[in-house]
């Protein structure tokens, strides 16, 4: 059974009646995200993520299932509650029901950095744009890894861009609790930077809009920790094929550093436009993740070099989050004051709530049912509202 015990005395009890529905987010694994608004607080909306118990119930039911599939919803819910910095979601609500249970999250209104990228004519971002998003990703794991958490499946589709135009990294159904990560020495902050400064604007960047549906290649299965040294490791199966780190594959043993090798991936995607080891099928991208070398085409910039040091194949060898902060890349940049530039690269518009009055009568069980089991008519309904949603998501981001 899922936990059925009222949330804590800071987390509000929400039911579905008091929510106005205003469109579908994204939909992945296990669930799907609704923007909801709460009728009460007319200025007050929320991200959704409702997962089908029905559905929770097939996995665990599952030969080789050990239950997880509950402990994950929990996991979620309960790092989330602990959550407290400005680029990472709090939890908002909680709701259950016998069908269903859902918690709110904060809604980012700018989208995701994948749908960001593949609307740029060259589909990549600029050597400034990359300092800035990958510094505050840094920040995000920085803070992840203090609490024991490992991220696992960073990548675009996770990352959100909020109404201020920082980023905030979401859905944690993937990542997991190790023991607490010795402390690095932390590198020197520089006060003066072309890019991370209070007034700072990115000239050129381009209005672009919002998706929030992650690939269907997203793998999970059961957790075996094993001891090394000071930090427990991880033999779990989990994440996105084109981002796995090696050691991920080879299934012996992982821990903090596979979040680096995933920072790697997500720069040079940024750069090139595309994956490093992105292969016909599954078994070759695993392939070429073991066993090439990323095509740094180009002359070695630092953030090429930068790039190298994150994929590295030694996962012990492998540059760490708190060690990036001193590497030539990031010369310049005052850590401190990362999450205040008040002029980021994309500032998003309000949500896009025109014409959508009537979208409170979705039903969110049959909904939600319906993605997990979908069949015949009920098929042609759900395909009906991920195309309105695809219609109303192009007036949320616009140009500053």
């Amino acid at each position: 059974m899922l936990d059925e015990e009222p949330p804590a005395a800071d987390i509000q009890t929400l039911h579905l009646d008091d929510l106005q529905v205003l469109s579908v987010l994204g939909r992945g694994g296990k669930g799907v995200v609704f923007l909801v608004q709460n009728k009460s607080a007319s200025e007050e909306f929320f991200a959704l993520k409702v997962i089908s118990r029905s559905s929770i119930e097939k996995r665990k039911n599952r030969a080789n299932s050990d239950g997880s599939e509950y402990k994950r919803v929990c996991f979620e819910q309960e790092v989330l509650r602990r959550f407290r910095h400005p680029l990472l979601p709090r939890l908002r609500g909680v709701l259950w029901t016998e069908k269903i249970v859902g918690y709110a999250m904060d809604y980012c209104p700018g989208g995701d950095l994948h749908s960001l990228r593949m609307k740029l004519t060259e589909k990549m971002f600029s050597d400034d744009v990359i300092r800035f998003y990958a510094a505050e990703l840094v920040l995000a794991l920085e803070y992840l890894h203090g609490l024991g958490i490992v991220y696992r499946d960073l990548k675009p589709d996770n990352v959100m861009v909020q109404e201020n135009g920082h980023l905030m990294l979401v859905d944690f159904d993937l990542s997991t609790k190790l023991s607490a990560k010795p402390r690095e020495p932390r590198m020197n902050s520089v006060q003066k930077t072309n890019i991370v400064q209070k007034k700072k604007s990115f000239p050129g960047f381009k209005k672009r809009s919002n998706s929030g549906v992650s690939p269907d290649n997203t793998l999970d299965s059961n957790e075996i920790a094993e001891s090394d040294s000071a930090i427990t490791k991880s033999k779990s199966f989990v994440g996105t094929d084109e981002y796995m780190a090696p050691e991920m594959i080879q299934g012996k043993g992982h821990d903090y550093a596979v979040d680096s090798w995933c920072l790697g991936v997500m720069l040079y995607e940024m750069l090139y436009g595309t994956t490093p080891f992105k292969g016909i099928n599954r078994k070759e991208t695993y392939y070429r993740i073991l066993a090439k070398s990323p095509e740094l085409i180009g002359e070695m910039t630092p953030v090429r070099d930068l790039i190298g040091k994150l994929l590295e194949k030694d996962p012990k060898q492998r540059i760490s989050i708190e060690k990036i902060k001193g590497h030539e890349f990031f010369r310049g940049v005052d850590w401190n004051l990362v999450v205040e530039v008040t002029r980021p690269p994309l500032i998003p518009v309000e949500p896009c709530v025109t014409g959508m009055e009537g979208n409170n009568g979705i039903d969110v069980e049959l909904f939600v049912q319906g993605v997990f089991k979908v069949d015949g008519e009920k098929a042609k309904e759900i395909d009906i509202m991920f195309v309105y949603w695809e219609c109303c998501k192009k007036c949320s981001v616009r140009k500053q």
